[in-house]
């Protein structure tokens, strides 16, 4: 594996080990980092330490979750000879400077995060008055501030939480010396995918159709999938408009089948059965890469780790130049 180019602009981003990646996942946010690989100087690590503030009472699948998390990433396309991959807690100084930073942030500053209350609401079922959770922000910003990235890809939902980070930033700079550039956003247009109920796809909702289903069970899932609640028979006419499978049609399937979709349903010309069987035909076509390349990993997992520890020398070695001039800012 070779060593991504120097010289280019810097980007930095993570994902928690929650659960399987499913298409929501994959449309977006890999596919936008398998583009941002080919023109930028790209570090893309597994957030398994952030999936403690909310799953700190049951880790037993955190480390299952890490590597299929993995394997899916490489499988869509993220390039390791163009990219550092690597796994949040082999590197420690995450943890360091997570503590250096949490000395100096103010603690309204954390209870103003948009989501803290929000996921309190959200997820009743568990206990989330933690520090962990109060200051997962802060380990947010050591994630990020580590690396000095020149960008951060961002839907608008997270500003505010990129925002916190370079308030963090400045309020270091100020205190000791200017050793943080502070990061700027790329936006990016994260595609709402459905699930398979009509709600937002989410390992929460059970909803999900994960990059790791065999095809079999994609098109299991698409055969229960909600359609227009107004075609109860087949000779009902549909609206596409309202249709979560047509949804579906305009990423999966070509613009002809796109258009005698459209024109059918609201004729009905096609039942949801066939409708949904050529949308599975599209999303079985658009996967299949993606399986086969999850074959060819599964089969040599020796492989990933190769990956992670090159990513994670990588990785060090950035984290490492950056402490020291924190521990030098702070005269530590």
């Amino acid at each position: 594996m070779t060593a991504p180019k120097a010289g280019k602009s810097r980007v930095l981003s993570g994902m928690q080990p929650s659960g399987l990646l499913h298409l929501g996942n994959w449309l977006g946010a890999l596919e936008n980092w398998k583009e941002l690989q080919e023109q930028h100087e790209c570090f893309f690590f597994v957030a398994d330490w952030h999936a403690l503030s909310t799953n700190y009472a049951d880790t037993s699948r955190i480390k299952e979750f890490n590597r299929e998390m993995l394997t899916d990433w490489l499988a869509a396309g993220i390039d390791p000879n163009r990219s550092t991959v690597f796994i949040q807690s082999r590197i420690p100084e995450h943890a360091i400077l997570h503590l250096l930073l949490a000395m100096i942030v103010p603690i309204p500053w954390l209870e103003r995060n948009p989501t803290y209350k929000e996921k309190q609401e959200e997820i009743k079922e568990k206990d989330l008055s933690t520090y962990g959770f109060l200051g997962y922000p802060v380990l947010q910003a050591a994630d990020i501030l580590l690396y000095k990235p020149d960008y951060v890809p961002v839907g608008k939902d997270q500003l505010p939480h990129l925002e916190l980070t370079r308030e963090i930033a400045r309020r270091f700079n100020s205190l000791y010396r200017p050793v943080f550039p502070e990061p700027k956003e790329h936006l990016t247009k994260f595609p709402k995918v459905i699930g398979t109920d009509g709600r937002k796809m989410s390992k929460s909702y059970g909803n999900t159709i994960n990059l790791s289903d065999a095809e079999p069970v994609v098109r299991q899932k698409l055969k229960t999938m909600v359609t227009d609640p107004a075609r109860v028979k087949r000779t009902d006419k549909g609206n596409p408009d309202i249709c979560p499978v047509y949804d579906f049609h305009k990423i999966f399937s070509s613009a002809h089948t796109i258009e005698q979709v459209n024109r059918d349903c609201r004729t009905a010309g096609i039942g949801c059965i066939d409708c949904k069987k050529l949308v599975a035909d599209g999303m079985v076509a658009r996967m299949a890469p993606i399986w086969e390349g999850r074959a060819r990993l599964t089969a040599k997992p020796s492989q990933v780790e190769e990956i992670v520890h090159e990513g994670s020398r990588r990785a060090t070695a950035v984290a490492h130049r950056t402490l020291e001039e924190v521990n030098d800012a702070m005269q530590i």
